[in-house]
Formats: structure tokens, sequence, C-alpha cells
């Protein structure tokens, strides 16, 4: 096996509130190796978004490191470990719109992102922006237009470009088809599966729909509580899950011609718009 790209370890992150502290990760190691995606899963509050926002640099673990090659990763300090952090690692939110600016145009704001970590050698920052653009699916047009007159897709396309910009050794992706139509979803996920096998990036990919990271990662880490459960080859976990929870997660996927209890079917009825018109 390849140096790790990414270890992770005994990460703990707590918050303060009102009522105590709350444990939200719990001693979490895990490694991401070059060019693999790695699958965290697990239902809301397991931990796995704090997990990848840390392992992003947005939240400090209140305990634990993390490596990056085998160098500590530390809070940048200047402009310049700023570039370096970019270069390391990039993160695609869900809500694509909630990360961009509506009243920046698209090609300006890659163009910023190029100004600071610049473009590759050759190139103008024009010529990068249309290449990244190309690169999702999209058309050098795009780059004069405003969020607000792009599709859902079409914004997460984008995203996918801007944090492709720096030319990251990884994305971390937070639930980023969740939002998505499943026909749009379909796309993204072919779409970065494609990135994937052009360039060397790996991906740290947190999702709840196991059928979404069977077809796009390696290796899955299941997360419940904070904790990880299991983790191993995503088809031997997702297909002979060892943890009762796991087992859960995976009996909880409908099947091919799942249909819902009939007290789901009454309830579906009753709320119909039609019941009481006359």
């Amino acid at each position: 096996m390849t140096d790790a790209l990414v270890t992770a370890e005994r990460l703990t992150k707590s918050f303060h509130t009102a009522s105590g502290s709350v444990r939200a990760v719990d001693s979490v190691s895990l490694t991401i190796f070059p060019g693999e995606s790695l699958g965290l899963v697990g239902e809301s509050g397991s931990g796995k978004s704090t997990t990848a926002r840390m392992i992003a640099g947005l939240e400090p673990p209140t305990s634990g490191e993390i490596l990056f090659r085998g160098t500590p990763v530390r809070p940048p300090r200047n402009l310049a470990s700023r570039r370096v952090q970019a270069r390391r690692a990039q993160m695609v939110f869900q809500d694509p719109f909630g990360s961009l600016d509506p009243r920046q145009r698209l090609g300006n704001c890659l163009g910023e992102v190029i100004a600071v970590n610049g473009a590759p050698a050759g190139l103008s920052r024009a010529e990068y922006v249309a290449q990244l653009l190309e690169r999702v699916g999209l058309e050098e047009r795009h780059s004069h237009s405003y969020p607000r007159a792009l599709s859902g897709g079409q914004r997460q396309r984008f995203a996918i470009a801007r944090a492709l910009a720096p030319s990251p050794e990884l994305v971390i992706l937070d639930e980023a088809v969740s939002a998505l139509d499943v026909s749009v979803q379909a796309q993204i996920l072919n779409l970065l599966v494609e990135l994937r096998q052009q360039s060397d990036v790996s991906y740290l990919f947190v999702s709840h729909d196991l059928a979404v990271v069977r077809q796009v990662c390696d290796r899955v880490i299941v997360m419940r509580h904070g904790e990880i459960v299991e983790e191993g080859d995503v088809e031997a976990v997702l297909t002979s899950p060892s943890h009762p929870y796991t087992q859960r997660l995976v009996a909880s996927v409908p099947s091919r011609g799942w249909r819902p209890p009939e007290r789901m079917r009454v309830a579906r009825r009753d709320a119909s718009p039609e019941r009481g018109r006359v």
C-alpha cells in the first residue's frame, strides 16, 4: 500500500452548549490514500460531517492530530500557509447556492481563486477558467452568469470546478448530491468518477446514502454516535456487514419491488388533496 495522503489520529471534537459539553466526535482515526475515494457514512448526528470539517481545516479538533503526507496540519497563519492548505484539501458542500456569492458572476468567482493560487503554467486566468468549466460539463458562457441563473445541478458542477481550481490532492464532498434530483444526482456522480480517473485526486465522500457510496467509493467507514463502528472495502462492508448498526443501515435501503407498509399507504391516502373535495 502506498504512503498515506491523510492520517487522522484519535480525533475528538466537543462543542459547548448551554446544557454542557457535547462530544460530536470521539477518538476517530482514519487514513486516506493517494487516488482513492473513502466513504464516510452514518445517520444524522453520527459525527461524519464534523470529522470531514476537521480534516478540511474548517474545525479545529479538541484533541488528536491530522497529518498530511506525514506532516502535522496546523492552522494557517498567513497567505502562504493558506495557499498550501488550499492545495491540500478543498470542500464541496451540500448546498452550492449557499456557498456562492449571489452578486458575483461565476467567472469572477473562479478568477479570485486562481488569482490567489495561480494557474497552470502556460495558461492565462481566462483560459484556466474556461478549462475548469469544460472539465465539469459547463460552457464558457456560464462564466458570465450569476448563481441564480443556474440549475441546482449546474451550481454543484460549478462548486466542483471551484474546488478543483487550486489543484488540491483531496476533495471533501459533504452530502454533495443529496439535495439533487435522482437523474441529476447520477450525472454528478458520473462526473466525479470521471474526474478521479483523469487525475490523482482523492475523495472523502460524506453521505447517508449507501447506494451513492457504493458507486463512487473504494473503502467505507461507518460512524455512529461519533465513533467508528466498522470499516473496510465498500463491497465487503455493504454486502456482508459485521456490525449490527451497519446491518440495520443496509437493511433499511429499499430493495427492488419494495412497497410501503399498509399504514404508510393509508396515511398517504388520508393526506391526499383529493380527499374532502366536493
